[in-house]
C-alpha cells in the first residue's frame, strides 16, 4: 500500500516557545507609582509619622524622587544577564525602606536635637523647702 502524506494539523505544527517574563527593569509608570507612594507615606499620618513625624507635600516629593533613584540604581547595579528580575527587585525594595527610613531618621533627629536646646534654655525651677517645711518652686536664673 502506498503512503498517504496527510496534512499535519495546525495545532501540531506549532512548537512551544519559550516565552521571556522580566519584571527588571520597572516601567517609568510603575517607578513613578512607586514615588507617589512614598511621598504619600512621608507627609500624611501615619504609623511612621507616629514616630518621626511628617514631611511637607514639596519636602516629601524631592526625597520620594532621590529615594526612588537610589535605590533604582543600587539595585540596578546588582543585575546580571541570568536573572528574571526578582532578586534585583527584592534589592530595590529594601533599598527603598532603608532609605525612607534613613531620611525620616535624619530629618527627626535635629528637630529632636533643637527641642532638647530649647528646654535646656528655659529656666529650671528649682524646688526648696521654705522653714516651714512646704516645698515650693523657685524660678532660678541661668
Amino acid at each position: 500500500m502506498a503512503e498517504i502524506d496527510s496534512p499535519q494539523s495546525p495545532e501540531s505544527q506549532i512548537k512551544p516557545s519559550t516565552i521571556s517574563f522580566s519584571i527588571w527593569p520597572p516601567t517609568q509608570r510603575t517607578r513613578d507609582a512607586v514615588i507617589n507612594r512614598l511621598i504619600e507615606s512621608l507627609s500624611t499620618p501615619s504609623i511612621l509619622s507616629k514616630r518621626y513625624g511628617t514631611l511637607p507635600q514639596d519636602e516629601a516629593s524631592d526625597a520620594a524622587r532621590r529615594i526612588e533613584e537610589e535605590a533604582f540604581g543600587a539595585a540596578g547595579s546588582t543585575a546580571n544577564g541570568n536573572d528574571d528580575g526578582i532578586e534585583i527587585l527584592e534589592v530595590y525594595s529594601k533599598e527603598i525602606s532603608k532609605r525612607m527610613i534613613e531620611t525620616v531618621k535624619s530629618r527627626s533627629a535635629p528637630a529632636a536635637e533643637s527641642e532638647v536646646e530649647s528646654k535646656a534654655l528655659e529656666v529650671p525651677a528649682v524646688a526648696e523647702e521654705s522653714s516651714t517645711g512646704e516645698v515650693e518652686s523657685v524660678e532660678t536664673e541661668p
